[in-house]
C-alpha cells in the first residue's frame, strides 16, 4: 500500500542557489529590490521576479493565468511585437511592430534608458507604477433583454487589467511614432511617463477615464 500522504515537491532553481535576487539586474542594469505595488489587486498579477534577459519562450502557455507568472517587462517586450487589433482590424504591421523579438527588446531596453534619464529614477519602478495608474478598475459588456441590447458595467478582472493597460500603452506609442518623425522609444517613454504623472496625454489613461465613466453611466 502506497501512503496517502501527499507531499510537494519544491523545485530549486540552479540559478537561485548561486545568485541572490537581489544581484539580478534586468537588462543586467537596473534592479527591482525596493519596488512595491500599491494596488492590492494587482499584487499577484505584476511578476517582478527579475531576468536578465526577459525572454521565456512560452514557458507557461500551456497552463492557466500563464501570463500572471511571466516577469512584466517581458510581458511588454510581447505587447511591442504584436500590438495587438484595433477596431477588428490589426493596428501596424510593419515598421517597428513586425513580430521580431529581438528588436522588441531593444526597443523596451532603450525606451528604459530614456525613462532613467528623464525621471531621474529606477525606469521599472516608473512603468509599474504608470501600470498601476493605467489599469481599468471597470469596464461596460452589452447584454441582450428582450431583443433589445442595453450596455451593463462589470468589475475588470485583474489579469485583464494588465492586458488592457499594456495594450493601450503600446497601441498610444505607436500611433504617434508611425509615419512620423518621432522614435518608437521616444514615443513609448512619453506614454509610460505621461501615465506615470496621471496626464490625459497618456492614451492609456485617455481610454480608461473613458471606459470607466460609460461604466458609471451604465449603472
Amino acid at each position: 500500500m502506497f501512503a496517502t500522504e501527499s507531499f510537494k515537491y519544491e523545485h530549486k532553481s540552479p540559478l537561485k542557489n548561486r545568485y541572490k535576487m537581489q544581484d539580478i539586474k534586468v537588462f543586467n542594469r537596473w534592479g527591482v529590490e525596493g519596488i512595491t505595488i500599491q494596488d492590492p489587486g494587482l499584487k499577484r498579477y505584476i511578476n517582478l521576479e527579475p531576468r536578465i534577459i526577459p525572454k521565456t519562450g512560452s514557458r507557461y502557455a500551456g497552463s492557466r493565468f500563464h501570463k500572471s507568472r511571466v516577469f512584466i517587462i517581458e510581458r511588454l517586450i510581447n505587447k511591442v511585437m504584436v500590438p495587438g487589433h484595433k477596431g477588428k482590424k490589426h493596428f501596424i504591421s510593419s515598421g517597428n511592430s513586425t513580430g521580431k523579438a529581438q528588436t522588441a527588446c531593444l526597443i523596451v531596453e532603450e525606451t528604459l534608458s530614456i525613462i532613467e534619464k528623464r525621471m531621474k529614477q529606477n525606469p521599472i519602478a516608473v512603468f509599474v507604477k504608470a501600470l498601476e495608474n493605467a489599469a481599468p478598475r471597470e469596464e461596460i459588456i452589452t447584454i441582450e433583454y428582450g431583443g433589445a441590447r442595453y450596455p451593463k458595467a462589470i468589475e475588470c478582472a485583474p489579469q485583464r487589467r494588465i492586458d488592457v493597460a499594456l495594450r493601450y500603452m503600446v497601441q498610444g506609442a505607436f500611433a504617434k511614432s508611425f509615419n512620423s518623425k518621432k522614435e518608437a522609444v521616444n514615443a513609448l517613454a512619453d506614454e509610460i511617463i505621461a501615465a506615470y504623472q496621471l496626464s490625459n496625454s497618456s492614451n492609456a489613461i485617455k481610454k480608461k477615464l473613458d471606459a470607466e465613466r460609460q461604466a458609471d453611466a451604465s449603472r
